[in-house]
């Protein structure tokens, strides 16, 4: 049984795929929504750390609320409630530490792009599959 479900949003297509599937496919557990707000690479080089709160705008803050909120839109249309949480970093690895953290399973979209999709599942969700500590479903 799975009793802790993370899944990735970006509000993108494949995300909103990922959702709908782990809203399906594990009902019984509890999902929690998690959006990362991208820091940029050469600042993380100087600035990434496990216990690091990275400074982020209120803007930045507030897209990655209304995004949250459309996902819990989603789990509301399926009778189902989703705890939701921010973090900031590279998505990659806030994915892969956050899903160390307790969770029974991960469910991450992949960005199908014609050709380049049969080779790479994407910038974000090959990362996190080959690194995550748990099983991974990535969903088209």
């Amino acid at each position: 049984m799975t009793d802790r479900v993370l899944v990735p949003y970006d509000g993108s297509e494949p995300a909103t795929a990922a959702l709908e599937f782990a809203l399906d496919a594990h009902s019984d557990a509890d999902i929690t929504v998690l959006y990362v707000i991208p820091i940029p690479e050469l600042d993380l080089k100087r600035l990434d750390g496990p216990d690091l709160t990275l400074p982020v705008s209120e803007q930045a803050r507030e897209y990655a609320s209304g995004v949250l909120e459309e996902a819990a839109e989603h789990a509301a249309a399926a009778d189902q409630t989703v705890d939701t949480a921010i973090a900031t970093g590279r998505p990659e690895r806030r994915i892969v530490e956050r899903a160390g953290e307790g969770y029974d399973y991960l469910v991450i979209g992949a960005h199908g792009r014609p050709l380049a999709s049969r080779v790479l599942l994407g910038s974000v969700a090959e990362p996190v599959v080959r690194r995550a500590p748990v099983p991974v479903t990535v969903v088209r």
